[in-house]
């Protein structure tokens, strides 16, 4: 490999590992507005989330999915059309009432987040 070819390789992969990702931005937004014991909870469940999205591939769901054109159709727009349920859902919600709103939000649970971070992990390709 030339040198300039693994430069460009090398500022690319620091470009991509500097971006936080939905699993880092999750658990530093609940770090920061929930505390330490909320923000240990979800790290742990990014982890059981790796653990499992890295056991499903080494089962073969990668191959299976890459064989079968309809399972990753399915996949493929099953992403979108849940984002469109979310909208929807969203644009159907009362309107907040601003920052007062924010000192009545409901406390967050360490079980609850800790299977929120778990599946946003698991989930995300």
């Amino acid at each position: 490999m030339s040198f300039d070819l693994w430069l460009t390789f090398a500022a690319a992969s620091t470009a991509l590992a500097l971006i936080p990702g939905p699993t880092v931005l999750l658990v530093l937004s609940y770090a920061l507005s929930q505390g330490k014991r909320v923000a240990v909870a979800s790290a742990t469940g990014v982890a059981v989330g790796d653990l499992v999205a890295m056991s499903l591939s080494l089962a073969g769901l990668g191959a299976l999915v890459l064989a079968s054109a309809t399972l990753f159709t399915v996949l493929k727009w099953a992403g979108p059309a849940y984002l469109v349920y979310l909208g929807v859902k969203l644009l159907q919600s009362p309107p907040s009432q601003g920052l007062d709103a924010m000192g009545a939000a409901k406390t967050v649970t360490g079980g609850g987040v800790f299977w929120h971070a778990a599946a946003v992990t698991a989930l995300y390709p």
